[in-house]
């Protein structure tokens, strides 16, 4: 529905998830009956998360421990584990400065040249852990290291910027071809990150494996105020979704939906699979494990940037280590840890056996779904207030 925002121009309401809630129907669930594996890249996942290309986030341990928890973690190409040999002394040197010291540091620290040569020791330290090898790159520089991690035995590549299109304009550069570098790779690919209909779809018809959406929503990701870009989650998801189904009615050919950014609790990666999405990934919530690579930190991909950093380094801390953020048990009342728990509970508690049933529950806009009856967990900082 149109809203005039102003004579000049129409707007329309969009919904993130502290605004909507989950409707419970007539049926209920076993949460140990439900079905929570999804299939992103032709590798089926036992559970639907994807752990974040950030330094502060995905290793190679990670990423190997990733896979072995059901799900995977994909390791950012133009990271610190591409540039230098030692990259836990990097990022405990990123951990260890001032904030008045961090800019400046991660300037210097990501002009160092990426090394062919660690891209492929990378890659083989997570398939030698027998771990999934997801790997991602910004799309000026995936025609130079696509291949490299092809040939290393990358299993998924993960084409990444903070807004994507097929339609790029420049007087400097060209334009990727999505397409092409989709046959060329020859491994599946993920495209993103994108908030509408229109840019999903058409990156869809490029053969591509599966699609980021969510613009700005990161803990660490400063990029709605820097740039005034973005579309709250809820909405982002719902109109991607259905260019999902409109490109499977006229292809045949599903195309998975990953929620990016955004998401801290159980609680939001239930509502982004109930506003339609096939899986998540997150960030902070896995750079608050104890084997997480930041040290306690966690900061954006963007934040690199040598003239307009886009990030902030934020301490997350430890609250436990991965399998009992994913897996459980939780030792906190705040929905931070025992995420597929959450999910398994919430899928039982609304009748929905599959991801695909959670995609079809009833949702209400709901403003005050976090704050009716809230006033002594607000007061005292408890559950959700803390």
């Amino acid at each position: 529905m149109e809203i005039a925002l102003g004579k000049s121009k129409k707007t329309r309401r969009a919904y993130g998830f502290d605004e909507i809630s989950l409707v419970p129907s007539i049926v209920t669930v076993n949460p140990e009956d439900t079905d929570v594996s999804v299939e992103i890249g032709g590798k089926k996942l036992e559970i639907p998360i994807i752990a974040s290309a950030m330094d502060g986030v995905v290793s190679p341990k990670t990423a190997i421990l990733m896979s072995k928890l059901g799900g995977f973690g994909v390791l950012n190409l133009q990271g610190v584990w591409s540039r230098y040999e030692d990259a836990e002394k990097i990022l405990e040197q990123i951990a260890s400065v001032s904030k008045d010291e961090y800019v400046p540091l991660m300037q210097k620290i990501y002009q160092k040249p990426i090394e062919k040569k660690l891209i492929e020791k990378r890659i083989k330290e997570i398939k030698a852990g027998s771990g999934i090898a997801a790997v991602s790159s910004t799309p000026q520089d995936a025609l130079e290291l696509g291949p490299i991690a092809r040939d290393a035995g990358a299993d998924i590549f993960v084409l990444q910027s903070t807004v994507i299109s097929t339609k790029h304009k420049s007087s400097t550069s060209k334009a990727l071809d999505i397409k092409e570098f989709c046959k060329m790779m020859r491994v599946p690919v993920l495209v993103g990150n994108c908030v509408t209909y229109e840019v999903a779809l058409t990156l869809m018809g490029t053969g591509i494996a599966g699609v980021l959406v969510g613009i700005g929503p990161g803990a660490a990701c400063t990029s709605r105020g820097v740039l005034g870009v973005g579309v709250p989650m809820a909405t982002a998801i719902a109109d991607c979704v259905a260019a999902r189904e409109a490109y499977l009615k006229e292809n045949n050919i599903y195309v998975p939906i990953i929620a990016d950014g955004g998401m801290v609790s159980g609680g939001d990666i239930c509502k982004a699979i109930a506003c339609g999405a096939d899986a998540v990934m997150i960030g902070s919530p896995i750079a608050r494990s104890i084997e997480s690579p930041g040290g306690e930190y966690h900061w954006g991909m963007a934040t690199p940037s040598p003239t307009l950093p886009r990030g902030s380094r934020i301490r997350v801390g430890n609250i436990g280590n991965l399998a009992e953020i994913l897996l459980g048990p939780a030792k906190y009342d705040d929905g931070s840890m025992n995420l597929v728990g959450a999910l398994r509970t919430s899928m039982g508690t609304l009748g929905a056996t599959t991801l695909k049933e959670m995609q079809h529950v009833e949702i209400v806009i709901a403003p005050s779904i976090l704050t009716e009856g809230k006033v002594y967990q607000k007061a005292q900082s408890l559950g959700m207030y803390k």
